[in-house]
């Protein structure tokens, strides 16, 4: 890890850039979405989800669930399960559309 010296895993590395670019931001204000956030980062879907997960940790982004991300008001993280559930049925739904995408390119014809 970064322990040696070594670089940053990439998934720090999404959370170091976001943590700079939330300390621009105002609280509710929306983050980009995963998917523009793979094309900035280059990285991919899970790495990018990692990121997040990490700042969400912090409590310095709240998920909305397919609405997105946005900077967190500072309140005392909810742990409520609903937050919990929309959570994950988020990340199923990218997988999914991964999933789906992959599926497309194995087809007979695919790109």
């Amino acid at each position: 890890m970064t322990g040696t010296g070594g670089p940053k895993p990439k998934a720090a590395q999404v959370a170091d850039a976001l943590r700079d670019d939330i300390r621009k931001m105002k609280p509710g204000d929306k983050l980009p979405s995963q998917r523009e956030l793979m094309d900035r980062f280059g990285y991919a879907s899970q790495t990018i989800q990692n990121g997040l997960a990490a700042l969400r940790t912090e409590g310095l982004i709240v998920s909305a669930g397919n609405l997105g991300n946005f900077v967190s008001d500072g309140a005392a993280p909810n742990n409520d399960v609903r937050d919990d559930i929309k959570e994950i049925r988020s990340q199923i739904q990218a997988l999914a559309d991964r999933v789906a995408a992959l599926e497309e390119r194995s087809l007979p014809g695919g790109a």
